[in-house]
């Protein structure tokens, strides 16, 4: 019990340190750049860190998103413990890139946001995507988990919608070459697609048990 235990605190800050390292990169070229010089951040710094940021959100909804599936393809319980931290790291780099956006970008003229939201689609479904972000992130203590019950798993699928939202923003984002986004794309087909299929077959097993069975011949 000790050695499991040990294992998940020993996984937990292993999954932590990865999940923070993007981060961690981009302040230190952030740094080079700011006091340097230097063209760490390519040509345009504030809008490399927007994307990095934005990707690396978009990343970790996917692996979120993934666990379920890894889960019931490898009968490995003990995943769905690091379901929750990805989460929450999802949303938290989807919130450095919106503040990204409100800070370097905008440069404090935040009243120009609404503006920004109405007139340009990407900005609206991303906007929206992090929107709907915020109570799952809320919401995810297990004191929200007892008191809302069943209503905490039916607020959590939002995250689906959340998942279809921010490829979308990165597709309206992209100008010209759409692989990059494309391939996100298809990889929420595919488990949003598994989701699916599993509950269609879980359907027609529940309706298969509780038809009536014909009477045996006398």
């Amino acid at each position: 019990m000790r050695r499991a235990s040990a294992g998940i605190i020993l996984a937990k800050t292993l999954v932590h340190l990865a999940a923070l390292a993007p981060l961690a990169l981009l302040a230190w070229q952030f740094w080079q750049v700011w006091q340097t010089g230097s063209d760490a951040l390519g040509a345009d710094p504030v809008a490399e860190i927007e994307h990095r940021t934005g990707l690396w959100a978009l990343r970790l909804l996917m692996v979120t998103l993934a666990i379920t599936p890894l889960r019931q393809l490898t009968g490995q319980a003990v995943l769905i413990r690091f379901r929750r931290m990805l989460g929450l790291y999802a949303f938290f780099y989807a919130t450095v890139h919106l503040g990204t956006y409100l800070a370097l970008d905008l440069r404090g003229y935040w009243t120009q946001i609404f503006e920004e939201i109405a007139k340009r689609p990407y900005i609206t479904v991303g906007f929206l995507a992090w929107l709907l972000l915020v109570p799952l992130a809320i919401t995810s203590t297990q004191g929200w988990i007892r008191r809302l019950k069943r209503n905490w798993g039916r607020l959590h699928k939002l995250i689906y919608a959340i998942g279809v939202l921010a490829v979308l923003h990165f597709w309206w984002l992209v100008k010209s070459d759409i692989r990059e986004p494309a391939t996100y794309a298809a990889i929420l087909a595919v488990l949003l697609g598994w989701r699916a299929w599993k509950a269609i077959s879980a359907r027609r097993t529940t309706a298969a048990r509780s038809a009536p069975r014909p009477a045996a011949p006398r």
